[in-house]
């Protein structure tokens, strides 16, 4: 795969990092970060779930069909990412229903792979992108964190924008979506085995950006070191 350049002597090194976990792990605001640190492009990859979730209720068709779903991702624009609804959480729940169908897991795999693949480089996050996706990428982290903490950070994040929410209901969410995405028999969410685990239970955001870093870091002498058996 080519992805960001990373010079070592005369040689260009390939890097492309992916961000794998559960929901409000805070792997979004991580990977956007190394994104930025790396000047590499981003992808939020859950956003193409969350697009043709939306157009699936949209178009009045059922999220739980897999094959009205696959025709959707099949066809779908790309340009619809933008929409700021995406990022709403009713959107993330119809996502993981969609995503639970292989049509539409196989539609949307070709346009993640190439946007990995790009000269560039690229930083992708999702739940399946080290495992299925990229299962060649250079760095793979898979980002966690108790259901508690999910739970508590997600209903900060929806008060502050206003939205009378429950701890209780938003726990019990997020522990329905970890075993509706864990257990879907289409690239279930679950760790690759060279994945770095990075728990944020106990750590904000810096902390968890750094920690992120590190692991990058270390793993640039492996793959410079590869780079030169490559030549």
């Amino acid at each position: 795969m080519i992805a960001a350049e990373v010079s070592t002597g005369d040689t260009i090194q390939p890097m492309i990092v992916v961000i794998d976990g559960p929901a409000a792990a805070g792997k979004g605001t991580i990977a956007q970060r190394l994104a930025a640190h790396y000047r590499l492009p981003y992808l939020d990859t859950g956003l193409l779930y969350r697009a043709v979730a939306k157009e699936v209720t949209e178009r009045g068709l059922d999220v739980d069909d897999p094959e009205t779903a696959g025709r959707i991702a099949a066809s779908l624009d790309t340009g619809r990412l933008a929409d700021p609804e995406l990022r709403g959480h009713h959107a993330g729940e119809l996502a993981s229903r969609v995503a639970v169908h292989r049509p539409v897991r196989d539609a949307l795999l070709e346009f993640q792979r190439h946007f990995a693949v790009r000269p560039g480089g690229a930083v992708l996050d999702g739940r399946d992108i080290g495992t299925a996706v990229c299962p060649d990428a250079d760095v793979k982290i898979f980002v966690t964190a108790s259901a508690e903490v999910r739970a508590r950070r997600r209903t900060e994040e929806l008060r502050a924008k206003g939205r009378d929410v429950d701890y209780n209901r938003i726990l019990a969410e997020i522990r329905a979506r970890d075993a509706r995405d864990s257990s879907r028999a289409a690239a279930p969410l679950k760790p690759a085995v060279d994945a770095h685990l990075l728990d944020t239970t106990d750590k904000d955001i810096e902390a968890a950006f750094r920690a992120a870093v590190e692991i990058i870091e270390r793993a640039k002498p492996r793959r410079e070191r590869r780079g030169v058996q490559e030549t």
